[in-house]
């Protein structure tokens, strides 16, 4: 039976968008929204999207997004559209046809990068963020690396193929994980046609990417605006994206950050592996407590 109900909406320039909401009948818990990576979708998230909604008392209501051109959500005739302006406005959008107020946001890489956005641009949106091995300052060697294979993976022949090709790219980085993991993880990483796979993205994101000599930008603007939330940031261990560096600049700068390391895997963590779940599950549970507090603060008096 499937765990999941389908969900599909307009976004504002009426591309038809598509997500799932993995439900916890009577919950009153903080509610979750995944956002994926650049080239990823909703699927990466199921794992922990079952567990979280099926985790007894503490069950909470799990929603996860496929960005416009990725997984089941239609494909922009324009690339130039997908940028995570754009994006975090599809995001924000999605929120608001479920009555996702004061969400806690789980984003890995791009996603990350749009839940900061969000925290600028509508931070009551966000009650709590994890940010799944991404922050403010992106390695150059590890966006290399993805620019230089986005767009270009062939089209596999069947599924063994496609687990294949998943592992060759991902093995240096993800020691620890096993052949039967990386079957698993093919089955997010393609679509499903007919049996066979397909690409899981538009390949004209590849377009919307540039590395030149110039500097990558760095956000520690958009990664202030959420010092007033919980954030759990996860890092691989082998990241090339996400330094050891820059993570103890984050917690430096955020108050009340709590940062958790996944042991031989790279970038992005799969967010599979009982530790991994654990830490998250613990960090909704310590966000839950500050906005049940928070929302008990007396009002001050006007002077």
């Amino acid at each position: 039976m499937q765990e999941w109900r389908d969900i599909t909406f307009s976004s504002r320039d009426g591309l038809r968008l598509y997500g799932r909401h993995y439900p916890a009948p009577g919950s009153a818990l903080v509610p979750v929204l995944c956002l994926a990576g650049l080239s990823r979708n909703s699927r990466d998230f199921h794992g922990l999207a079952v567990t979280l909604s099926a985790a007894g008392a503490g069950a909470r209501n799990v929603y996860a997004l496929d960005s416009r051109g990725r997984g089941r959500s239609q494909h922009d005739r324009d690339w130039r559209n997908y940028s995570l302006l754009v994006e975090v406005n599809d995001a924000l959008d999605f929120m608001a046809t479920k009555g996702l107020h004061g969400a806690t946001v789980i984003g890995t890489c791009r996603g990350g990068l749009i839940a900061m956005m969000m925290a600028v641009l509508r931070p009551s949106a966000i009650a709590a963020a994890i940010l799944n091995d991404i922050g403010p300052v992106i390695e150059r060697e590890g966006l290399a690396r993805i620019v230089a294979y986005i767009g270009r993976i062939p089209v596999p022949a069947d599924w063994e193929e496609a687990t294949r090709i998943v592992y060759e790219i991902n093995k240096r980085q993800f020691p620890a994980v096993s052949m039967e993991e990386w079957a698993v993880q093919a089955r997010a990483w393609f679509n499903d046609d007919d049996g066979l796979p397909a690409l899981g993205y538009d390949p004209n994101i590849a377009k919307a990417l540039s590395l030149t000599n110039e500097p990558i930008p760095e956000l520690w603007p958009q990664f202030g605006a959420l010092a007033r939330i919980p954030v759990l940031a996860i890092r691989g261990e082998t990241s090339d994206i996400l330094s050891a560096l820059t993570l103890e600049e984050m917690r430096t700068r955020h108050p009340r950050l709590d940062t958790f390391t996944v042991r031989g895997q790279g970038h992005a963590p799969l967010l599979r592996d009982g530790p991994t779940l654990a830490a998250i599950e613990a960090f909704l549970r310590r966000s839950d407590r500050e906005a049940v507090a928070a929302a008990t603060l007396p009002i001050p008096a006007s002077p």
